[in-house]
């Protein structure tokens, strides 16, 4: 009897398509590679700043509530990179798969992360400055920016250590989602696939390092441009840290 068409793909199925989608992404021209990264710092961006917004009218729930709420809301920044076929560093690391087959050579691989990586800093870093540019922090009546604060203060204000663990269960949890999308078929069950793995490295407190390209300079645009929306919130910030980002 014929496989379905609408079948999930079954796991060796999945790990077949990982590699030849590593050496497909690995092949791709500079420029064309570039732009494809600088989108997907943008979605990742996207996603952060609808994370924030939710997280300014959360504050009073549960911390568990709080975090599956901001968890889910940023769920749409990998969701906008995979249907959208963007290229984003943290969901590249699985090309390391077609490099351990030895269908992509180490240079190859190095390339293409350092070319994403700094097209997903730029991509993050252009939505950063018009979402400060466009006032958003002062949305909410300001709690939209001083949760924005909060969020960066708590991010640089962690250890070495704990920031490098932080990450790389962080990218677990990413990769996984990235990994769950191969078995499907069609738009809603890559959207399906996502949303879990992301909601839980958000809840959890992982630390994203794209999603970190938005945030904290985010912040510091907002210092930069705004000045006294700081000088007024510094105290009401540190009680966000502790509400909606703790």
């Amino acid at each position: 009897m014929a496989e379905s068409s609408i079948d999930a793909l079954l796991p060796p199925e999945m790990a077949r398509k990982a590699e030849d989608l590593g050496v497909k992404k690995a092949e791709l021209q500079g420029l064309r590679l570039f732009a494809l990264a600088f989108l997907a710092g943008a979605f990742i961006a996207l996603g952060a700043v609808f994370a924030t917004t939710t997280a300014a009218g959360v504050g009073a729930l549960p911390y568990g509530i709080r975090r599956l709420a901001v968890g889910m809301s940023f769920c749409l920044g990998l969701i906008l990179v995979v249907v959208g076929g963007a290229e984003l560093f943290t969901g590249n690391n699985l090309i390391a798969m077609a490099w351990a087959s030895r269908r992509v050579s180490t240079a190859a691989l190095l390339r293409n992360w350092g070319v994403v990586y700094c097209g997903n800093f730029v991509g993050a870093l252009s939505v950063a400055g018009l979402v400060a540019v466009a006032g958003h922090h002062r949305m909410g009546g300001g709690a939209v920016g001083e949760v924005a604060l909060a969020i960066a203060t708590s991010k640089v204000g962690l250890g070495f250590a704990q920031a490098v663990a932080l990450g790389i269960l962080c990218n677990i949890l990413v990769c996984l989602a990235v990994w769950l999308t191969y078995s499907a078929r069609s738009t809603t069950d890559r959207i399906v696939a996502i949303i879990f793995p992301i909601t839980a490295f958000v809840a959890a407190g992982f630390e994203h390092s794209v999603a970190n390209m938005y945030f904290i300079p985010a912040a510091l645009l907002i210092g930069w441009l705004d000045p006294g929306f700081v000088g007024e919130r510094g105290s009401i910030c540190r009680r966000w840290a502790g509400a909606a980002c703790g």
